[in-house]
């Protein structure tokens, strides 16, 4: 499979998925919110678009999964040492050492 098709693919199948959790978001707010609430209006579809992407914004960011670089983190830690562990936590952050060896 060629990387335009890959990519065309991804793009079809988010598009998708944000339509299905948006359809989603609109019937759960349908169904419950207007009984629960007193002035709570129906959501039409657009809204529970842009509620989904403001509870984006605000409770997950767009910073990406991370997932895989904070587990290979951990997993390094618990490969450590206590006295390897106790060294880390004592040193400075690398942004506050000033730079070794560059222009000496």
């Amino acid at each position: 499979m060629t990387f335009r098709r890959k990519l065309l693919t991804k793009a079809v199948l988010l598009v998708l998925i944000i339509a299905v959790l948006g359809w989603i978001v609109m019937t759960l707010w349908n169904w419950i919110l207007p009984t629960l609430v007193v002035g709570a209006h129906a959501l039409d579809y657009p809204r529970a678009i842009g509620l989904l992407v403001l509870c984006r914004i605000l409770f997950g960011g767009f910073r990406g999964h991370g997932g895989w670089h904070r587990r290979k983190q951990w997993e390094h830690w618990q490969r450590m040492t206590p006295q390897e562990r106790e060294q880390l936590r004592n040193e400075p952050p690398s942004a506050s050492r000033p730079n070794e060896g560059i222009g000496a």
